[in-house]
């Protein structure tokens, strides 16, 4: 752009703006197409001046840049969070029950009927079809410290989860992702292999938060699509990964499974159903005879 001058009396400019960023973008656009063009600075004004008979042709040019580039760049989506609970999630009846049930069924003891129906056994799931183990496992817990780990860490995001999605989808859907990073697990190990606790829920939630805190992008592409999943990773590497007892793998897989439910969740017509107070109902009641019909199967065989 030239350097400001003293307007001419003489002649008049087609175009004024108080934007100085706006005459560069004329002066640019001008250039571009060759057209002989000067802009002129007085009284905090940018004026655009062009030779005789270019005046049409000049308006032409930046009125098609001008509907070119209408609306750009797009605006970022707001986060959605006009989503409120139809009830608080009931945080503490759940980690109250947790506790109550590990009153009952004390720490890991191979000679308890509790263990021996409801732990994790891959050999028993793969080839027995004991599926009901991958869900009564995660009530199962091998000692005190085990059981408050899962409590607070737990507790605190379920809680966080079921704000974002109701009581009765979010319980539903984490019983269900938990389940599926245990069977991936019992698949990767194949035999000889138990586990008990919560921790596959505890990571299952990790992953679909750290999706459903970023659906603000409708589009998971490109480098924000890492961005879960590397907030997730530094959580398994953080809390996960150590201790003399940890089951790596279920926290891995509990995490992945996690990211993928979050995505699902994430999609339009879920979001929609969060609002509907049957479906929430229908869901916590679909979680509540999955987690009590294992037990029953397990205690009955």
């Amino acid at each position: 752009m030239t350097s400001p001058k003293r307007i001419p009396p003489e002649s008049n400019p087609i175009l004024t703006t108080d934007q100085e960023e706006t005459a560069s973008i004329w002066s640019l656009i001008l250039s571009a197409v060759q057209i002989p063009h000067q802009i002129y600075h007085s009284n905090h004004t940018w004026h655009l001046f062009v030779p005789a008979g270019k005046e049409l042709r000049a308006i032409h040019e930046l009125e098609c840049y001008a509907a070119e580039n209408k609306d750009w760049p797009p605006k970022r989506p707001a986060p959605n969070h006009d989503f409120t609970p139809l009830m608080q999630p009931p945080t503490l009846l759940l980690i109250g029950a947790i506790i109550l049930f590990y009153s009952v069924t004390g720490p890991w003891n191979k000679d308890s009927i509790w263990f021996m129906q409801g732990a994790g056994n891959a050999d028993d799931i793969l080839q027995k079809g004991e599926w009901w183990r991958l869900l009564t496992a995660l009530t199962l817990h091998a000692d005190m410290v085990h059981l408050l780990s899962n409590c607070l860490i737990g507790g605190w995001l379920v809680h966080s989860f079921c704000l974002l999605t109701g009581t009765g989808l979010g319980l539903s859907s984490l019983v269900l992702t938990a389940g599926c990073g245990n069977l991936i697990n019992v698949l990767i190990h194949r035999s000889e292999y138990q586990f008990v606790g919560f921790s596959t829920a505890v990571f299952a939630v990790i992953g679909m938060l750290a999706v459903l805190t970023h659906q603000g992008r409708r589009k998971f592409t490109g480098s924000h699509f890492l961005i879960p999943v590397m907030a997730g990773a530094a959580l398994l590497a953080a809390i996960g990964s150590s201790g003399e007892h940890t089951d790596l793998g279920a926290h891995f897989f509990g995490l992945l499974c996690g990211l993928l439910s979050g995505y699902l969740l994430s999609h339009e017509p879920l979001h929609r159903l969060r609002h509907s107070l049957s479906f929430q109902c229908l869901c916590f009641v679909f979680f509540f005879i999955l987690l009590i019909g294992s037990w029953v199967l397990a205690l009955h065989q």
